[in-house]
């Protein structure tokens, strides 16, 4: 009877490492690098890839091990990939089945070496994302339906300023009813050829603490009776910063047929000017229910989408 019973846990988490999955290699300009192997010992790996022992999702945004699935620290046997601005880096996953939520990548600039660096303490910016593409919450093609299918996703490395830098994948899952599973993985970088400076605190935030668990696009039932008429997703965390100083507006299904049609026939009222307090960009995020940030559009009006999305059009 024991033994059975062992064997059926055996089973279990055979399966549940099965569902999950985890960046285990970069392709950097069509160089390939190893990436951390979870469940492998730690000792003798060398690799690009900061450590992380399992394929186990994080459950909270702040999680102490939000940054990087670990302690915010390197591995013994740590190395750094050249780059350059334009670098192709395309992340491999070993694994993935979670077809619902967003891809994200961030990067961020160690203040020396990146092999010294906590991860914890970095101003991350983020450099892509790919989440709702087309159809709706309930029944949609997503970021992560496309990593099931390619077990891969291509970035180019920003114009930035020389130095040593982390890389950041994240795949938000979003199957389980408001209960949202994250998998970060990180590596390190070192660019030079560059240029230019970095992005504003505007576009920069720390993890854990650049999300809540109130977010809405962390906070999400794609099961609910609105779910299939909602076509429109907010990914998480602040604005896509370019290289050049400038930001790209949040996703948009890219589906006409999806589209949130702009107001043509409805009279509203122009934005002030120079509207007093904190503004939204264009494209951003400005109302919506559990939504808690700035109200004001920079330009264009707060337009409502749906109960839990406005946005500034």
């Amino acid at each position: 009877m024991l033994a059975a019973s062992i064997i059926a846990l055996a089973s279990l988490l055979v399966g549940q490492a099965a569902a999950h999955g985890g960046v285990t290699s970069y392709v950097i300009d069509g160089t390939n690098y190893p990436g951390w192997q979870a469940f492998n010992s730690a000792s003798g790996q060398r690799s690009i890839g900061r450590p992380y022992s399992s394929y186990d999702p994080i459950l909270t945004t702040s999680a102490s091990t939000f940054s990087c699935n670990n302690n915010g620290q390197a591995s013994g046997g740590q190395l750094s990939a050249n780059v350059k601005p334009g670098s192709k880096i395309t992340a491999k996953w070993g694994q993935w089945t979670h077809a619902e939520g967003p891809v994200i990548v961030y990067m961020a600039k160690c203040p020396g070496a990146c092999s010294s660096a906590n991860s914890g303490s970095l101003d991350w910016f983020k450099i892509s994302e790919r989440g709702l593409i087309s159809g709706t919450l309930a029944k949609g093609s997503w970021g992560n339906g496309e990593i099931m299918s390619t077990l891969s996703y291509d970035i180019t490395v920003p114009t930035l300023p020389d130095g040593e830098y982390m890389i950041r994948h994240e795949l938000l899952a979003l199957h389980q009813a408001n209960t949202p599973q994250f998998y970060p993985e990180c590596a390190q970088l070192t660019l030079s050829g560059g240029s230019g400076s970095l992005p504003s605190s505007q576009y920069t935030v720390k993890f854990p603490g650049g999300y809540s668990m109130t977010d809405p696009g962390v906070r999400v039932d794609i099961y609910s009776q609105q779910a299939p008429s909602i076509t429109t997703y907010q990914v998480p965390g602040p604005a896509v910063w370019t290289g050049n100083g400038a930001s790209q507006p949040q996703p948009q299904p890219s589906s006409p047929a999806t589209q949130a049609p702009a107001p043509t026939t409805t009279v509203v009222t122009p934005a002030p000017s120079t509207p007093a307090g904190p503004t939204v960009p264009p494209y951003g995020q400005c109302g919506g229910v559990g939504y808690t940030g700035a109200t004001q559009c920079a330009s264009g009006t707060c337009t409502k989408i749906n109960d839990y999305y406005s946005q500034c059009l």
